[in-house]
């Protein structure tokens, strides 16, 4: 570069005196111009063609890569790697060119590192297995690693020093480290143990009172937790908070094969009675409960022909009663319910009695998971009990409302 640079000076008829404050001059725009070159080569035409070859593609990983912007930041090592090459053609400059340089090539790679880890983090997302170990958390410990070291060469390079002799005193400020980057220490621990417990991850619902959260999970970081709440307001929740506080995680529900349904209706005790001949009767056509009549009949007049008991004896023969009959029905009316899960817990009973009424709860599981579903289905197989109870000459307990008190009034 330099003789070809003198040649021209010499047939410009540029003096000598002039040369020898002109040819540094020289030799360093055209270092600049070569960078320029370089940059617009990459540009132009290098990233250009790739980019072109990552569309013709099928995969997707290639274009989060290009959509991160790592090709655009590479495009910068070109011509601060070529300036670098060259800093000795800037004469006294040269030293303070070589470290802007370095420091430029140290800066555009560790954003080259920062981008192409985003886009490793968009692609590991993009799969199933990302719900079951988020890795954002370690993605975000590399990055506070790789700026450290990184400012830790700048410096090196600004003081004219290795970079190892900077580490070796970083030991007297450890105790600084620690208290700067706690909150970054502290979270990756927790996010270690929320990966090693499997305690929570992407696309789980959570419910954290304490934090006023009730939704999914979006992300899972190194300081904190992203949660969608069912309002579609974003809660964001220390990952620290996972490990000390308790939260309730539905991902055991939507890995089953069935939501819970645990309700109660209280029976009005004043209503409670035997079942006398005509109700039976009448009942034991019913294809729900017949075929229980039938048997159930068959084994009280058994029992009470060996005990020697008459029908008509209220105390010592057994009878069967409407609540009773009622229970039957209502555990043969949820077995034959096409949305409810046999496989699964399925009890109808009595609870204890109060004074508030006989409660016969039904503990089962809803085969559709979809929580508008659910709600549906739950409220329809109470609304029909609720609606057939009179059938079997029971009443819905319920306090006294006004309407009550009016048909009191004389």
């Amino acid at each position: 570069m330099e003789s070809w640079i003198e040649q021209i000076f010499n047939l410009s008829g540029i003096s000598a005196d002039h040369m020898n404050w002109l040819f540094p001059i020289a030799q360093g725009s055209a270092v600049i111009v070569l960078a320029l070159v370089a940059n617009l080569i990459t540009h132009k035409f290098l990233f250009k063609g790739i980019r072109y070859l990552v569309a013709q593609t099928h995969t997707s990983w290639d274009d989060i890569l290009l959509k991160q912007g790592a090709l655009q930041r590479s495009s910068y090592l070109a011509p601060s790697v070529i300036i670098y090459i060259f800093a000795q053609h800037f004469g006294a400059l040269t030293v303070a060119v070589e470290k802007c340089a370095l420091i430029a090539i140290v800066i555009i790679t560790v954003r080259l590192l920062d981008e192409i880890l985003n886009g490793l983090v968009d692609i590991y997302q993009a799969s199933e297995l990302s719900k079951d170990q988020p890795i954002r958390g370690y993605a975000q410990v590399v990055k506070i690693t790789a700026y450290l070291v990184s400012a830790i060469f700048i410096v090196a390079i600004l003081l004219n020093k290795q970079p190892w002799s900077l580490l070796t005193g970083l030991g007297a400020m450890s105790a600084i480290f620690l208290l700067v980057f706690k909150d970054s220490i502290l979270g990756f621990i927790a996010a270690i143990q929320i990966a090693s417990y499997n305690m929570v991850r992407r696309g789980d619902w959570i419910e954290m009172p304490k934090y006023s959260t009730d939704g999914e999970v979006l992300d899972v970081s190194l300081h904190t937790v992203k949660v969608q709440n069912w309002d579609k307001t974003i809660s964001t929740i220390p990952t620290q908070a996972f490990i000390n506080e308790s939260f309730k995680n539905w991902r055991g529900m939507e890995e089953s094969e069935g939501r819970r349904i645990k309700r109660a209706i209280s029976i009005d005790m004043d209503s409670i009675r035997f079942c006398n001949h005509d109700f039976l009767a009448k009942l034991s056509n019913s294809t729900v409960i017949g075929e229980y009549i039938r048997k159930k009949q068959q084994e009280v007049n058994d029992y009470n022909s060996k005990k020697g008991y008459q029908q008509q004896d209220d105390i010592n023969s057994r009878r069967l009663t409407n609540i009773g009959t009622f229970r039957a029905y209502v555990e043969s009316y949820l077995r034959g319910h096409e949305e409810i899960n046999p496989d699964m817990t399925f009890l109808v009973r009595q609870l204890a009695p109060s004074e508030k009424g006989l409660p016969i709860e039904i503990y089962v599981f809803c085969k559709d998971q979809r929580w508008a579903h659910y709600e549906a289905i739950q409220a329809d197989i109470f609304d029909h009990l609720i609606a057939v109870l009179p059938e079997f000459h029971l009443r819905v307990y319920q306090n006294p409302s006004a309407a009550c008190f009016d048909k009191l009034k004389i």
